[in-house]
């Protein structure tokens, strides 16, 4: 359905400001999907995610009490917690269990399609114009995702119905991510970041509360597991998030999503140093594309304006 707001513009500064939170912001959702199968091997996915937006919420929401947003929050509540279940409760849950049946790789790798559904769907829904060379962005980008999947340490060895179905959790979650990020720039356009995220990680914390109490694994996890889950709550939610809604504001919501294009890389490095995971030339060169492709796609290269 197309939206009747006006077309939505993001202009691309000469240097944009939004640069380094980009990069920060991929390095850390990289580094989700190596805490997810942590957490998740011990936790189960659905407690997994659970404690993820829970403890995501309770970092966040003394900040927001004590700032200035907490009016505005107050004066959207109900938008930013539907947002929380589109864009954490449900892709969380479905990555959690994805990483127990394929690569946490070739789940990072699934997940950076999202800036072409998001693109696709700021298109329709927002009427967000998109350039010649935001385009060739998200195609070479999208080239090299799937290059690297062809070609992926593992991708091809996973078999069976529970790979397939992974699979499909991711895309699954990817095109949650791609709706969630025009939902909030449609609905919570001009909301503070901390108001967002805070909200947010609320509404996933009471979508996933009974799922988390039904599916508690009945044997204490270890102390690596709770470190692994405290880490993707925090790092990997609570700032993440911060940086994401941020983005959203000043850079639009398909450059946002873009930085699901870097993330595997990163996701990459890490599973190379902390899961021994073999890392190709191939892999390196694939990776090369995919930045050239989201500094496309975000406008960071071509045409200055």
């Amino acid at each position: 359905m197309t939206s009747s707001a006006p077309p939505v513009t993001v202009p691309a500064a000469r240097n944009p400001a939004w640069v380094g939170e980009f990069v920060l912001l991929s390095s850390l959702w990289g580094a989700s999907f190596l805490f997810m199968r942590l957490g998740a091997v011990e936790f189960g996915p659905l407690p997994t995610a659970g404690l993820r937006v829970t403890l995501a919420a309770l970092f966040l929401l003394p900040l927001l009490l004590r700032s200035a947003d907490w009016p505005v929050f107050k004066r959207h509540w109900k938008p930013a917690l539907l947002a929380g279940l589109v864009n954490s409760a449900l892709p969380f849950a479905l990555f959690a269990w994805a990483v127990m049946h394929i690569p946490t790789g070739l789940s990072s790798i699934l997940n950076a399609a999202v800036p072409l559904f998001g693109a696709l769907v700021a298109l329709v829904w927002l009427g967000e114009r998109i350039a010649g060379l935001r385009w060739l962005g998200l195609l070479l980008g999208f080239a090299g995702i799937g290059l690297l999947a062809w070609r992926s340490p593992g991708a091809l060895d996973a078999s069976g119905s529970a790979a397939g179905w992974a699979i499909a959790a991711c895309l699954a979650a990817s095109t949650c991510y791609a709706v969630g990020a025009s939902f909030v720039q449609r609905y919570l356009r001009g909301v503070p970041a901390l108001a967002c995220a805070t909200g947010s990680q609320i509404g996933a914390a009471l979508a996933l509360a009974l799922p988390t109490v039904w599916a508690w694994p009945e044997r204490m996890p270890s102390a690596r597991a709770w470190a692994a889950v405290a880490a993707i709550a925090l790092l990997c939610t609570g700032i993440a998030y911060l940086l994401y809604f941020r983005l959203i504001a000043r850079a639009g919501p398909s450059r946002a999503l873009a930085v699901t294009f870097l993330a595997p890389v990163f996701a990459v490095c890490y599973g190379a140093l902390f899961l021994g995971e073999q890392v190709t030339p191939w892999m390196v060169g694939c990776g090369g594309v995919i930045i050239c492709g989201t500094m496309l796609s975000t406008g960071f290269l071509g045409r200055r304006s």
